[in-house]
């Protein structure tokens, strides 16, 4: 037996003494990616979104956050991670033949910003549902500034394969029903995550470094951070400032204690949060002078301004309330929100780190996963702080169940266990890939100095520039690359079409609308079981 094998768990156990392991392969995976639209500069775009991609309202694949320059590119979801980035790709190279003069920003942390009033807030058009999405982002401009939400990341989609849940639970003689039992183990899975996603910030996080500009709105927050060089900011072994607490969280969110013990306890909870009044926010206002600031003044305005590593998803009709698709159709897939752009890659991620993910995620789900505390999310929270700011610090040590530990041994523990995973996703394939992806993070954790944060202050050191002049050398790499590649002809037809189609749509959706926004956001916030939005 070898020591990974004394690593399996029961659930892992029982599905390969049963014949069944095959099961846990071929898992859907899509991409959502974010990046910002900048000029040869290196200044943000303040040009509207390219209507030549596409309506941004209704447009399946190519969308944006935020702002109007931070765009946002989706895949659909691919049983071979292969599928997902080259369809990833193809979107990126679309996009790129119609910005003209533009380019793509390869990281995580905004450059070539000047205070908030630089950020445009993105707009979708004259419907309610547009109007609705933009007073949304208005609503988080006055709650926690724009710069923040400038902020771009990967958002990694994974839904388990459907063979398995009815093999799982048959193999665990349950007695709820596929509904619940799935539900059950998504979050088992989203808790698992929780205790060790810090992982994902260690080996791929890819923002130590901060442009000072970033801080031009919020200078109070540049004390925190030490001197890189002339207009950068850093921690010294910082993995991934994202997601570190620079601003965005606030203090209401901290304590909001979002339940992920059940999918009934999440959706009671997430509801509480969406409407809850909260004085700060009351007294900013909701209409002021005729014009929409928020779309209400409660601790959330809705579901989608909670931040968190990982959501429990499910497709949502057309004016649903996510907490409403849940209770009504269960989980469908989870989204990973924690991956920063790795600015060494074109589209920011690359086939290798698609596969570890997706063990990562196996080994949470196939490992048991029991209730959690408010203290229980306290403590990983103070982990992913800690490697977030400090990961790569020599000696740094996290809390696993309430014992310190140092972080290299924690991660091997976890590499270990996903190994058997990664033999059985490997079974049949030639070139053993998800060991590969696996063997290549053993070397990560093994040597700091290999982590894409390392990397990036290296290459800034050696060529002494600021990170943005690194990154928009990065970005100009990138479109050299999307220079030297053309689209097929038949995806070039197929991304056409659907630019086409989707301001056809949006047009349609704006001459339907008889509601006045007023009577649409009452409709939209008064949703229930049995009541669904006007048409």
């Amino acid at each position: 037996m070898t020591h990974s094998d004394t690593m399996l768990s029961p659930r892992l156990e029982r599905l390969l003494n049963s014949g069944r392991q095959h099961l846990i392969s071929g898992g859907l995976k899509g991409i959502e990616k974010e990046s910002l639209r900048i000029g040869k500069d290196g200044f943000i775009s303040q040009k509207p979104h390219p209507k030549s991609v596409g309506s941004a309202l209704t447009h399946p694949y190519i969308t944006t956050d935020y702002s109007e320059a931070l765009i946002e590119l989706i895949t659909p979801p691919f049983a071979e991670i292969d599928d997902t980035i080259a369809y990833l790709t193809d979107l990126h190279q679309f996009v790129y033949d119609h910005l003209d003069d533009e380019m793509l920003l390869g990281a995580s942390m905004p450059c070539g910003i000047d205070g908030d009033e630089s950020i445009p807030i993105a707009t979708y058009g004259t419907s309610n549902v547009g109007k609705m999405k933009h007073v949304y982002r208005r609503g988080l401009w006055h709650r926690y500034g724009r710069t923040m939400q400038s902020i771009a990341g990967i958002h990694f989609n994974y839904s388990v394969p459907v063979e398995l849940w009815p093999a799982l639970r048959e193999l665990e003689n349950r007695e709820d029903s596929l509904e619940a039992f799935t539900a059950d183990g998504y979050f088992g899975l989203i808790r698992n995550f929780q205790r060790v996603g810090w992982i994902i910030l260690y080996l791929f996080g890819a923002s130590p470094a901060i442009c000072k500009s970033f801080f031009k709105s919020r200078p109070s927050l540049m004390s925190q951070f030490e001197t890189f060089n002339k207009g950068t900011l850093y921690h010294p072994y910082a993995t991934s400032l994202r997601m570190s607490d620079i601003g965005y969280k606030s203090k209401n969110q901290a304590s909001l204690n979002i339940d992920y013990n059940s999918l009934p306890a999440y959706i009671k909870s997430l509801y509480h949060a969406i409407t809850t009044p909260y004085p700060e926010y009351e007294r900013i206002g909701v209409k002021v002078d005729g014009e929409y600031r928020q779309l209400n003044g409660n601790i959330l305005q809705i579901e989608n301004e909670f931040y968190s590593t990982m959501r429990p998803k499910q497709i949502a009709m057309s004016g649903e309330k996510p907490t409403l698709a849940l209770k009504r159709r269960g989980l469908r897939y989870i989204e990973m929100r924690s991956l920063d752009l790795d600015v060494f890659e074109p589209v920011g991620i690359n086939p290798s780190r698609g596969r570890f993910i997706e063990a990562l995620l196996l080994n949470c789900l196939l490992h048991e996963s029991p209730p959690n505390t408010p203290e229980d999310y306290r403590i990983y929270n103070a982990n992913q702080l800690a490697v977030a700011n400090s990961g790569r610090k020599p000696g740094l040590e996290l809390n696993k169940n309430g014992e310190s530990i140092p972080l290299q041994d924690w991660a091997n523990e976890i590499l270990d266990a996903m190994e058997p995973i990664c033999r059985v996703l490997d079974e049949g394939l030639a070139d053993k890939p998800y060991g590969a992806a696996l063997a290549e993070q053993r070397e990560v954790v093994r040597n700091p100095d290999l982590t894409p944060s390392a990397r990036m202050l290296s290459a800034m050191s050696k060529n002494d520039e600021p990170f943005a002049c690194f990154a928009l050398q990065s970005s100009i790499e990138h479109v050299r690359y999307f220079k030297s590649r053309h689209l097929p002809e038949v995806r070039q037809q197929e991304f056409m079409q659907l630019a086409e189609q989707s301001l056809i749509k949006q047009a349609e959706i704006e001459s339907r609308d008889t509601l006045s926004f007023d009577d649409f956001l009452a409709c939209y916030f008064a949703q229930c079981d049995d009541m669904t939005l006007p048409a």
